[in-house]
């Protein structure tokens, strides 16, 4: 997948964000060598024989290292530090805050009692409209202790009409409608046989084709009468007539399940997306405190809802969220759905199991063994989902589904604007990165929107997105100043509306404000991103590169000195 600069000129800037440009970016005029410079001056008042008079004082600009920078310097400090610093090489200062860490502290060394690795699930009942809406319930529900919660009936509480979901009211708003299907061998939900049926083991593969909604439809429904069938041919049948075998090779059936179903187009799904706004504001696909309202642009299945069609053993196979971002799970019914849920604590030891069995616990497919969970000390949350209940994952928890019966599932991803979920999300965005995956949510790109749009309140929060504001500047500061000395031009070319964030050609990593932009083609006039690591691949020298600012760096100061935190009040 390509990420290409937009390029507009100044006249073209209400074009979309990939239309061509008119100018060759090679031509832009650079900017000025860097920030201007000052010298401070004060005016100091003196008595002298009843006139007041002023003396002129210079003042010497006091410059703090580098290494002692912090959230309470001002952004010029911030600068400061940065240009008396000598940087050989590229800066590789973290965005974390690692002297702050608000993830929970769970004793992994004392052995859990066998009774107690399959802890109770928190399931809520709610007794009213009222209660869906308490903040008690959003505390309750995004609190770091709590790995997965259950909000049972809540489609009924919030009179949710969940059939804009069922597989006839799917059909008859867009039959059409393109759904990816994933074939698999259907087997209970605790167990994961190898391809020959002799041993349980972690790899869970399956074959990706495409359908559309009507003819899914057609095969859930053919599906659910064969199996109406086979149940009453079995009631015919006498009891121990029939050898039973225990080898699952030997009753593999093969099944398939719908899935990553798009409904984000609000003219195509009005009724659909309207229903969801009944929900409380912590659960909407879109809401002020939701990180992933401030992206800027649709990540599919991300801020956006996805519908999932499936048949009895349709696996979700184990994983975190993208970028640990929480999610919000309904199932439509008329079948349940069976969930295994572990805390985000334990991640790096299923990650270990992963490596063990060759997967890549990122991108790859798997399915736990419970008994190698349970012997690593690992609980795991097992519950039901039934019709109209709400599955809540909370931050970084790592879950897999099994579909029980014949369902439908929506389902999105939530960004609560609390600390617990900023560091997860950032843990992850620098995790991605070193082990080369995409982050889908472009955490720098956010972490400046939010600093300009919302107000925080919680000071952990707001430490947290400061430091990285923080960190972003010297980024973009060194960086900067190493192009200068070496002569390269740096040509401003301000962001349009709807613009995305953008990733790297090569590697998927974010890039932020500073774009190096080459030539695929220059009959047609297209470009591409590089970060500057894959840029000098290509040329030491970055010749036939272009280097674009986004963003003047005085707006990014004033952006930084103006983010505060805001104190409630009572």
């Amino acid at each position: 997948m390509f990420s290409r600069a937009s390029l507009p000129s100044s006249e073209g800037r209400g074009k979309p964000p990939y239309s061509l440009a008119p100018v060759d970016p090679l031509k832009l005029k650079a900017l000025s060598m860097g920030l201007c410079k000052e010298l401070k001056i004060i005016l100091i008042k003196v008595e002298n024989i009843g006139r007041q008079t002023f003396n002129i004082s210079e003042v010497e600009e006091q410059r703090v290292s580098l290494s002692k920078v912090n959230i309470k310097n001002t952004a010029t400090e911030v600068i400061r530090a940065c240009k008396g610093t000598r940087m050989k090489g590229k800066f590789k200062e973290s965005y974390l805050l690692t002297t702050l860490s608000v993830k929970p502290k769970i004793a992994i060394q004392t052995p859990i009692p066998r009774e107690k690795l399959n802890p109770p699930t928190p399931s809520i009942y709610l007794e009213s409209k009222r209660d869906a809406f308490s903040p008690v319930l959003l505390q309750f529900c995004t609190d770091p202790k709590n790995a997965v919660t259950v909000i049972r009936g809540l489609a009924g509480s919030l009179r949710l009409n969940l059939g804009l979901f069922s597989t006839k009211s799917l059909v008859e708003a867009n039959a059409d409608h393109a759904v990816e299907v994933r074939t698999q061998v259907q087997q209970p939900a605790d167990e994961n046989w190898d391809p020959s049926g002799s041993a349980q083991t972690w790899p869970c593969e399956s074959s990706r084709s495409h359908t559309t909604i009507a003819k899914y439809a057609q095969y859930q429904a053919s599906s659910f009468q064969e199996s109406l069938q086979e149940e009453k041919e079995s009631e015919n049948e006498e009891d121990g007539e029939q050898a039973k075998t225990s080898c699952p090779s030997a009753t593999t059936k093969i099944i398939k399940f719908g899935t990553n179903i798009d409904l984000s187009d609000p003219k195509r799904w009005k009724p659909q997306l309207q229903e969801l706004l009944k929900l409380p504001a912590f659960m909407r696909v879109e809401s002020s405190n939701n990180m992933l309202s401030h992206v800027g642009h649709t990540i599919l299945g991300m801020n956006s809802v996805q519908l999932y069609m499936k048949v009895p053993g349709s696996r979700t196979p184990g994983h975190q969220e993208n970028n640990n971002f929480c999610s919000v799970n309904i199932n439509i019914g008329p079948g349940d759905c069976e969930w295994f849920a572990v805390h985000e604590h334990y991640w790096e030891a299923i990650n270990k199991f992963c490596e063990k069995h060759s997967i890549d616990y990122l991108t790859g497919s798997w399915w736990p063994v419970l008994e190698d969970l349970y012997s690593a000390n690992i609980p795991v949350y097992r519950f039901i989902q039934r019709p109209g209940d709400l599955v809540w994952i909370n931050a970084g928890t790592v879950h897999w589904v099994q579909a029980v019966g014949w369902c439908n599932n929506i389902a999105w991803n939530v960004g609560p604007l609390n600390s617990y979920q900023y560091q997860l999300a950032l843990e992850r965005f620098e995790w991605n990165e070193v082990k080369k995956v995409k982050s889908i949510v472009p955490m720098i790109h956010v972490s400046w929107n939010v600093a300009r749009t919302i107000k925080i309140t919680d000071q952990d929060t707001f430490k947290m997105i400061k430091h990285c504001l923080m960190q972003s500047i010297k980024h973009i500061q060194i960086l900067r100043d190493q192009l200068i000395a070496a002569g390269k031009k740096i040509c401003y070319q301000s962001r349009v509306k709807d613009e995305p964030a953008y990733y790297c050609n090569d590697c998927d990593v974010e890039v932020f404000n500073l774009l190096f932009v080459t030539s695929e083609n220059s009959s047609k006039k297209t470009y591409v991103v590089y970060c500057e690591d894959c840029a000098r691949s290509k040329s030491a020298s970055l010749a036939g590169v272009v280097v674009l600012e986004q963003y003047r760096m005085e707006e990014l100061m004033r952006t930084y000195d103006s983010f505060a935190l805001v104190s409630i009040a009572f």
